[in-house]
């Protein structure tokens, strides 16, 4: 799972009401998880918002038959178990997904075990539909494998139509895996159900689907599926798939030192329409997991490969949220200096920081396995798997945590909204100032006659250099730059492209010989070409170039008894040859 946030402090509110610093983030604590009849244990899912303000979420085991719950939270910490899962055989178990409200205002949710079928140990899972004041409906119980899926791990989705749409798993049709490779699903609100399409595994498809999907802005639904893939790792896939079931795969990792694997989180679709993800593991280390982005058709970029320092967090296993400045926040499962997870900002070009290492049980939660959720007062809500201040649990029972903005969205200056550059090619630079330390930007190029040399993206203060080329044209040019989310203006002088050679003649003997002359340009960025306008005189270098340069040339031997003349055309300019006669 994975926390997120808009930037600045990070406040976590724990037990009792304590604050300390980490990493110059700011936490404080709003609820620890106690593993009891009235209380959960192991929040692996995160949290969704109310209409009526707050926050209501899962848990995997505890309540009065250890099988799980699901419960409110105030945005100030007030909370309260709404239903304790029984499980099999008359309801669901082990909520590893996390809810979502419909159109109607009752959530609806996922079980991985518990269910009516006898054909999974434990049972195949369920679908559930829960009221704000707790009252719980089974909507549906999985069969499993080969008829339907099972073990739904992930959240469900409203589509555009008011059906919810989700996976499974396992489960399906396939044989090609055991227990079946996974399923994407239809349910209606009122609990009527269809097996949308059975993931058939590798080669060439995906399996084993872990999280939500994201209905796109095509009205399509995306996702990815943690195993499977044409790579002989099967390291899982990026698909799309229609809400009739039309399913494509867009995207098969490879799970080396240059991309990501497994990915357990879904998509988000960021403003820009493309779709941003984390996987698991790959990356540098292999294990430590990726952030990457990939458009609706496919077309994939590596954003960040995480290392596991003690700085930087690893396994980010939750899907990112996009915050109010663009950029994307996320938490890491581990890495960072206590091992106890993190969460991070990048942009959509790859800036990264780490925002807050968590330190774990008893001070603070750890293990973030689940995104955030923005709250109405801007602020951030998440939840950790372990931690918190309990000693029911080995490492702590889990934690609801909060992460407060800080008083605002990052703001940026620029040290000019504008820049006057010669003629000649040149270089220069912005310099950027954010409000805070953790603010990330981006910049890029409006106008293909200005390149980007360096920091092209950037965290807190930074400088970004920028090239221009001579400008060949007789007029002046103009452009901009967009960085931080700020228009800068560069203007070049006219230029127009001037060419001078020396010698402008050469006399040659009957016998012939060679020779060069030097081509001179006003501009480095000026071209030229070279070309023989008599037989007698080849060129042997230099037919073009840019800027200053040479053309060389042979004479062939005169067998006439006169003298002849003949020119070459260099840049423009005329250069003449003339070679006595045979006697």
């Amino acid at each position: 799972m994975k926390i997120l946030r808009i930037p600045l402090v990070v406040v976590l509110i724990i037990a009792a009401g304590r604050t300390f610093t980490a990493s110059a983030q700011t936490e404080t604590a709003a609820y620890s998880f106690g593993k009891s009849a009235n209380d959960g244990e192991y929040p692996f899912a995160g949290l969704a918002q109310g209409s009526d303000g707050n926050f209501y979420g899962t848990s995997f085991l505890g309540g009065a038959s250890d099988f799980g719950t699901v419960f409110r939270i105030s945005a100030s910490g007030s909370y309260a178990t709404l239903y304790s899962f029984a499980g099999s055989p008359g309801d669901g178990a082990n909520p590893y997904g996390g809810l979502v409200q419909g159109s109607d205002g009752n959530f609806y949710g996922t079980t991985i075990k518990g269910g009516t079928s006898t054909n999974c140990s434990g049972g195949c899972g369920t679908v559930f539909r829960i009221s704000a004041s707790g009252s719980y409906a089974t909507l549906y119980s999985f069969v499993g494998s080969p008829s339907d899926g099972s073990q739904p791990a992930a959240a469900l989705v409203q589509g555009s139509d008011g059906n919810f749409y989700g996976t499974t798993y396992g489960g399906g049709t396939s044989t090609n895996c055991s227990g079946g490779c996974g399923t994407v699903f239809q349910i209606s609100p009122s609990g009527s159900y269809a097996t949308l399409y059975s993931f058939v595994g590798s080669p060439g498809d995906g399996s084993q689907p872990a999280a939500a999907l994201v209905q796109g802005n095509d009205g399509n639904f995306y996702g990815t599926t943690k195993t499977g893939g044409t790579n002989a790792c099967e390291c899982g896939t990026v698909f799309r798939i229609s809400p009739s079931g039309s399913c494509t795969t867009l995207y098969s990792f490879a799970g080396n030192p240059t991309d990501g694997g497994e990915p357990t989180a879904g998509l988000v679709q960021g403003s820009d329409g493309n779709f941003y993800g984390t996987a698991s593991e790959g990356g540098t280390n292999r294990n430590d997991g990726t952030v990457f982005r990939i458009s609706p058709g496919g077309s994939y970029t590596n954003l960040h490969f995480f290392v596991g320092s003690a700085t930087e967090g690893s396994a980010p296993t939750a899907g990112l949220v996009q915050g109010s400045d663009s950029n994307f926040y996320g938490t890491t499962a581990g890495g960072a200096a206590n091992n106890n997870g993190t969460v991070f900002e990048v942009s959509p070009s790859g800036g990264f920081a780490t925002l807050y290492s968590f330190v774990g049980h008893p001070n603070d939660g750890s293990g973030p396995q689940a995104g955030l959720v923005p709250g109405s007062d801007n602020d951030f809500f998440g939840t950790t798997a372990f931690g918190g201040t309990s000693a029911n649990c080995n490492s702590g029972c889990g934690t609801v945590f909060k992460l407060a903005v800080g008083g605002g969205v990052c703001a940026y200056t620029l040290n000019a909204t504008s820049a006057t550059l010669p003629a000649k090619n040149g270089t220069n630079t912005v310099s950027v100032t954010a409000n805070g330390a953790t603010c990330a930007w981006t910049a890029i190029s409006n106008d293909e006659f200005i390149t980007i040399t360096g920091e092209a993206s950037g965290i807190g203060n930074g400088k970004v250099r920028y090239a221009v080329p001579g400008n060949t044209n007789t007029t002046a040019l103009s452009g901009t730059m967009t960085i931080a989310g700020q228009t800068f203006t560069v203007n070049q002088a006219a230029g127009g492209c001037t060419f001078s050679i020396s010698p402008k003649t050469k006399e040659f003997k009957v016998t012939g010989g060679f020779g060069a002359v030097n081509v001179k340009a006003n501009l480095d960025d000026c071209a030229w070409t070279a070309a023989s306008n008599d037989s007698f005189i080849t060129i042997t270098a230099g037919t073009n170039g840019v800027g200053s340069g040479a053309v060389s040339y042979d004479i062939s031997a005169n067998t006439n008894t006169t003298a002849v003349s003949g020119t070459i055309t260099i840049a423009g300019q005329t250069f003449t040859i003339t070679q006595a006669g045979a006697e």
